[in-house]
Parts: structure tokens; sequence; C-alpha cells
């Protein structure tokens, strides 16, 4: 099994609270889920052979709050 690396992350809260919403939509652990998102936008960014998007640094425009009224 090949080793994992660790890496220390800073996350504010919006955002750690955001993938801990997603990641329990996907039932992944947080870590799980980052793992998840950072993987695919590598494979992303080796089939198109350049970067997954300008866009990718904009701020997320996701309040879970809303997500949240619309399931109840």
């Amino acid at each position: 099994m090949a080793v994992k690396k660790q890496v220390p992350l800073r996350l504010s809260e919006k955002l750690y609270n955001d993938l801990a919403a997603w990641a329990e939509d996907d039932f992944r652990s947080v870590n799980g889920q980052i793992e998840y998102l950072l993987s695919e936008c590598v494979k992303q960014r080796r089939k198109n052979g350049g970067y997954v998007g300008r866009e990718i640094d904009a701020p997320a425009d996701i309040d879970v709050q809303d997500f949240e009224k619309e399931s109840r």
C-alpha cells in the first residue's frame, strides 16, 4: 500500500462547514472529500493539459443554509 503524506491545512470556518456538509451528502469524511476533490482536479488537469479553470479561484457562492431550508 502506498504511503500517504500528511499535510496541515488551514480552512476558514465557512469553507470547512461547506465541505463537511458536502462530505456528509457523499457519505465521506471531510478528509476523504478533500482528497476526492483534489484527485478529480488533478485528473481533469491531466486530461485537458491545463488548469482546471480560471473560475476555480473565485470565491464559492454557496450557502449551505439555503440547501438545508430546501430539504425541510
